[in-house]
């Protein structure tokens, strides 16, 4: 049986992306990716906050009925601190945004680190999947803000950023997939 809080956060997911759909040729629900990513988390055993953290971790983002104020009274300073270290300024640029994703890594905590890990696996291994069954991978690419070039460039870059501070399983399943998606690209 999964907590109250879990049970909470899952249904927050859910509300918060409602109506939201992922970047792809047959778009699935937004809230199937921080899905996906809390799945992952709990196979590699990763804590309640955490998994808690990844269901809402596009949450502030993404819906302006959540704040980081909201996030810390409903689901506990933890969770909204890990939340806090992952929420994008969406008022830069594409490149700014991750390029100071990819500064941040060094100073994000253990458990930030984790649900960013996360995120990227299931970003790459959703992007490999699409490239994989697309019949022209070009359409797949003009869905990305940064095209093939800067994306495949900042994901290598971020991998390379978060490998060395995942635990060593997570960290090959991230090497793997974007080794995938670099060879389908």
């Amino acid at each position: 049986m999964i907590s109250a809080s879990l049970e909470r956060a899952l249904r927050a997911c859910i509300e918060a992306h409602e109506g939201q759909l992922r970047k792809a040729a047959d778009p699935a629900p937004y809230a199937v990716h921080p899905l996906h990513m809390a799945l992952l988390l709990a196979r590699f055993g990763a804590c309640e906050a955490v998994v808690e953290a990844a269901l809402l971790h596009d949450t502030v983002e993404d819906s302006a009925d959540w704040t980081a104020e909201r996030l810390a009274a409903e689901f506990g300073d933890k969770v909204a601190a890990i939340v806090a270290e992952l929420t994008e300024d969406k008022s830069l640029s594409w490149t700014e945004r991750k390029e100071l994703g990819i500064e941040h890594v060094e100073h994000m905590s253990a458990d930030a680190v984790l649900v960013k890990g996360a995120d990227k696996l299931h970003n790459l291994s959703s992007l490999a999947a699409e490239l994989q069954t697309a019949a022209d991978p070009q359409e797949v690419w003009a869905d990305f803000k940064g095209g093939r070039e800067a994306t495949l460039a900042m994901s290598q870059a971020l991998v390379e950023a978060l490998a060395p501070r995942l635990p060593k399983n997570l960290a090959q399943e991230l090497q793997e997939a974007f080794a995938r998606v670099s060879k389908l690209a």
